[in-house]
């Protein structure tokens, strides 16, 4: 045990960067409201007194040989995540070489916010090998549990600030936390990101926020889109006000890196925000100065895979799992998409039922005659899965949940995969129609004969920031409270007869 630490009090752990010397490049590179040549310089790492699994960390010095070996792809892809990627990229390094993940967590690795993301088809899961897929969820998952056990104590500057679109009556709740954070009263100066098209609003009243005080000048900026897509580093932490679809938004603009995104309840339905909108202020006050607990939902990468040989006489499934000629390529990818909740492949608006190919790595499962195919992550199990007839499923489950919406036949039933399986759901070639496909409820894509969709764990898990010690029983409580469970009436015990009743008959 390291010298130090009392066997009573959880330990505390601080984690300060060593000073490095600046470049003129760093210092005039723009394009981000935080520092260029700094990366959460504090990080703070407290172990629960009442969790039962602890685990120690240490701080890897500078001059710690461990660090000379960091180069290449895997240094590329350290120096393009936020805080929680980060340490993720270490855990995956860390599972290679049998050592803890929250060792060799290194404050000195910069983060080059600047940084513009394109789509690289090495970075997609479904490019990966079975054994390397199963590599990457397990640590993923390893990763989770781990974090679920201590707070982050991040050095947040830059806020990313989401509403629920098309909600007035959240414009006035938006300003509050706005002037807040703006306030001087607070211990760091926060530059907060909202929405661009509140910058004319005039319930929002933006000139009015600025000029109540001069510290405010070029701090409160907007964010778009393309932003979100190709500067997601520029954002430190992210507030999200509104229902569950306004935390799907979310997901759906940050396609790659999420910032931790913590979520107060406005909306109709809750099953994943966790905060009282009313206590704002102490909820902010303690994640920002006490740290915050983190859960990495899983979310999936679907790809659209457009078939080259239509107008031919075709099978898909000799295509996708049968002998495969060399060099020919019989579908090209058009579009990828990380997704949240689930991707469903329906009938769309045909008149008709769908025929849907479903397959599972290298076998084919069967063909469905139905209204659709949902195929849902655990965070999703609670959405069409459910209404589907699909089953409840915790969300640190490792598994991909398939169900059938209207199957024309009852020998297909709900299936659970687990998460090392790569599925593809497609349109067979003598279809009657087309179907259609959508991700989280968003971007319909229509499928002809001959295509289908790619559907695998994505590297990129969402960081969604939970209430402390309370990891499993806010799940139970929000299934519990929005499906109604035990509100029946209790059934009556039975009541014996007595011997005197007996006697008397």
């Amino acid at each position: 045990m390291d010298r130090g630490i009392s066997d009573g009090a959880p330990p505390r752990l601080d984690f300060t960067a060593l000073p490095e010397a600046k470049s003129d490049e760093d210092e005039n590179d723009g394009g981000s409201s935080a520092s260029e040549f700094e990366y959460q310089h504090t990080l703070e790492v407290v172990f629960d007194a009442d969790n039962a699994h602890r685990r120690k960390s240490s701080l890897v010095t500078i001059e710690d040989p461990n660090l000379e070996t960091r180069s290449g792809s895997a240094e590329t892809r350290e120096n393009t995540a936020c805080f929680v990627h980060h340490l993720l990229e270490i855990q995956r390094r860390s599972r290679k070489s049998n050592t803890n993940s929250l060792q060799n967590i290194n404050e000195d690795t910069k983060v080059n916010k600047a940084v513009v993301f394109k789509d690289e088809s090495a970075t997609q899961s479904r490019m990966l090998t079975k054994r390397q897929l199963a590599d990457m969820t397990l640590g993923v998952r390893e990763f989770s549990k781990r974090l679920g056990s201590v707070r982050l104590r991040l050095k947040v500057e830059t806020v990313f600030l989401l509403t629920k679109a098309h909600d007035e009556s959240l414009i006035g709740y938006t300003r509050d936390i706005v002037e807040w954070l703006l306030s001087r009263e607070r211990d760091t100066l926060y530059i907060v990101y909202v929405e661009d098209t509140l910058e004319h609003n005039h319930k929002f009243d933006a000139k009015s926020i600025v000029s109540a005080d001069t510290s405010r000048k070029g701090r409160l900026k907007y964010w778009n889109n393309e932003l979100c897509k190709k500067h997601p580093l520029t954002f430190d932490f992210a507030i999200k006000l509104g229902g569950d679809g306004t935390l799907l938004y979310a997901s759906w603009l940050f396609q790659r890196i999420v910032p931790p995104v913590l979520s107060f309840s406005l909306g109709s339905l809750g099953f994943l925000t966790k905060f009282d909108y009313s206590g704002f202020r102490e909820t902010l006050t303690a994640a920002f100065k006490d740290g915050v607990t983190v859960s990495l939902r899983l979310r999936f990468e679907g790809t659209v895979m457009r078939s080259q040989t239509k107008g031919q006489h075709q099978d898909l499934v000799e295509q996708l799992i049968g002998e495969e000629a060399e060099n020919d390529y019989t579908h090209k990818p058009d579009g990828s998409y990380e997704i949240l909740n689930d991707i469903v492949v329906d009938r769309g608006p045909n008149p008709t039922m769908s025929s849907i190919e479903i397959f599972g790595d290298d076998e084919h499962f069967t063909r469905v005659q139905a209204d659709g195919v949902c195929v849902a992550t655990p965070t999703g199990s609670t959405a069409y899965n459910l209404a589907a007839g699909g089953s409840l499923c915790h969300p640190e489950n490792p598994v991909i949940l398939v169900t059938a919406i209207c199957a024309h036949t009852l020998n297909f039933r709900p299936i659970i995969l687990p998460d090392t399986v790569v599925l593809r759901v497609g349109v067979p070639y003598d279809a009657r129609t087309s179907s259609w496909a959508s991700f989280d409820g968003r971007e319909r894509v229509e499928l002809w004969s001959g295509d289908y969709v790619t559907i695998s764990a994505s590297r990129y898990p969402f960081a969604n920031v939970m209430q402390q010690g309370r990891r499993n029983e806010d799940w139970v409580r929000s299934i519990s409270e929005k499906l109604n469970w035990n509100s029946r009436q209790k059934q009556k015990s039975f009541k014996e007869w007595s011997n005197d009743d007996e006697s008397k008959s």
